[in-house]
């Protein structure tokens, strides 16, 4: 039997659980329209929707809140954030936000103009949001490998296609593309890592034709894992000393800090470019707040700070990667698809497999979700057609991956809670053809994923 790393922590405080009855969750999910998004939280067991800013904060980060700097301007705690951005990341210029797409609003507003082409390795929702509305067109460069859930033989399903990459540098040219969007790890692939090599490969092509590279940091300390666990040569190198090389590889990072920061709220643009950042600090002062707090308040930017340095520790992120593995490995073994290899941040099931019953426009994904809702009173994420969204002539893009979500809050559950988990999706698997697919009652026009109602067939 395998054995798993124990937590890397002690229980201080608990938040008491309540699981509501089957008939009171039939009846959350259809007042939410089907979509997890809109259930209320009270009516969730197991919350596993998202790891964004559902974090437990450590005693440490707790104490921070509490010698938080609230002034207006020159906040202390916002050099404590400067000082630990330019000591991990090595950027040389930090602006706050109220999370990452506050940053995503400042990069695509200062760097894109109509018509540019934004390339990257696999969308990201707000991501590609910002860069549409803001008038660029985003093109997917990513192998093609990290469209197909069963190869787990590929280790880092999250590197950019080259070729694919230059081929598009060849067609529109270099100066139609301001900037590579490189997201460490891919989210919507599966969680899945960039390889230092590829990074490195990515940061000479660019620089050879005049293109910025900027990460989507979010999850970088995972892909930092993964290097040191998969990367020859990376083996006895530090978490730090893995995210150092990986930053110098890029001109600048939009950064959620309610992922690999470990705190609840929060985020940053941070670059080496003086003249960007003296666009971007006019940007925020509009849009979020004064350039020493943008959108955050003094007490989060010394959690954030603290944070940073937290998520160096080897014990964590291990722990924190094999928690999610523990998971996989479970519904893998009974037979549940799921994407492999088995991500950072969560778990992905392939709806598509799992409901082969249903064709894409049946919205499979959403369907699951709201099926193991009900089942178990754990909610989920649904990663597919609907969270494709629509193109510009308003047609559904049909992505390869039609998956659910189950993703694991950073230092919130134990394994126990996903043996319940995993318990359940066994359950329903084994009754799959009894799910029923979903029709649309209401969409949004941006982002329709968030807020869309839906109804059985």
């Amino acid at each position: 039997m395998k054995r798993y790393m124990p937590e890397p922590y002690r229980i201080k405080s608990v938040e008491p659980l309540k699981i509501l009855s089957r008939k009171e969750r039939e009846e959350a999910i259809k007042r939410a329209g089907y979509n997890t998004f809109l259930l209320r939280s009270k009516e969730v067991y197991i919350d596993l929707l998202t790891d964004s800013g559902t974090n437990a904060m450590s005693d440490n980060q707790w104490a921070g809140l509490m010698l938080g700097d609230e002034a207006y301007a020159g906040s202390e705690s916002f050099f404590h954030l400067e000082e630990a951005v330019r000591d991990v990341f090595g950027f040389h210029y930090v602006v706050p936000t109220h999370q990452g797409r506050g940053a995503e609003n400042l990069l695509s507003q200062i760097l894109i103009k109509p018509g540019n082409y934004i390339p990257s390795n696999m969308y990201f929702t707000t991501t590609r949001a910002h860069m549409e509305l803001n008038g660029g067109i985003f093109v997917d460069v990513i192998i093609d490998e990290a469209h197909d859930p069963t190869r787990s033989d590929v280790l880092f399903k999250g590197n950019v296609d080259l070729d694919k990459y230059e081929a598009l540098i060849n067609k529109v040219g270099a100066e139609k593309i301001p900037y590579i969007c490189v997201a460490v790890t891919v989210n919507m692939a599966g969680g899945q890592p960039v390889s230092m090599e590829n990074l490195k490969q990515v940061y000479e092509l660019s620089k050879k034709h005049g293109i910025r590279v900027i990460f989507d940091a979010t999850r970088c300390v995972e892909n930092a894992y993964f290097i040191k666990s998969r990367e020859k040569g990376y083996e006895d190198r530090t978490i730090k000393e893995i995210l150092r090389e990986m930053f110098s590889y890029a001109d600048g990072c939009t950064m959620s800090g309610k992922k690999d920061c470990i705190v609840n709220i929060g985020g940053f643009l941070a670059l080496n470019d003086e003249e960007l950042y003296r666009k971007a600090c006019s940007l925020v002062v509009v849009y979020e707040g004064m350039p020493t707090y943008g959108g955050m308040s003094g007490r989060d930017m010394e959690a954030m700070a603290r944070g940073i340095y937290e998520a160096l520790d080897y014990n964590y992120i291990k722990h924190r990667v094999e928690q999610v593995r523990y998971l996989g490995e479970q519904l893998a073994e009974a037979g549940i698809p799921i994407v492999q290899p088995i991500g950072g941040h969560a778990v992905f099931i392939d709806a598509r497999r799992f409901l082969s019953h249903l064709v894409q426009d049946q919205l499979p994904a959403q369907a699951l979700a709201a099926a193991i809702y009900v089942d178990s009173g754990v909610r989920t994420m649904e990663r597919g057609i609907v969270s494709a969204g629509r193109d510009k002539d308003g047609k559904n893009r049909y992505p390869k991956l039609e998956l659910v979500r189950l993703t694991i809050p950073r230092r919130v559950y134990t394994y126990a809670h996903l043996d319940y988990v995993a318990d359940s999706i066994i359950s329903l698997y084994q009754n799959k053809n009894a799910i029923t697919g979903l029709k649309w009652v209401y969409e949004p026009p941006v982002l329709r994923f968030f807020t869309s109602r839906f109804e059985p067939i």
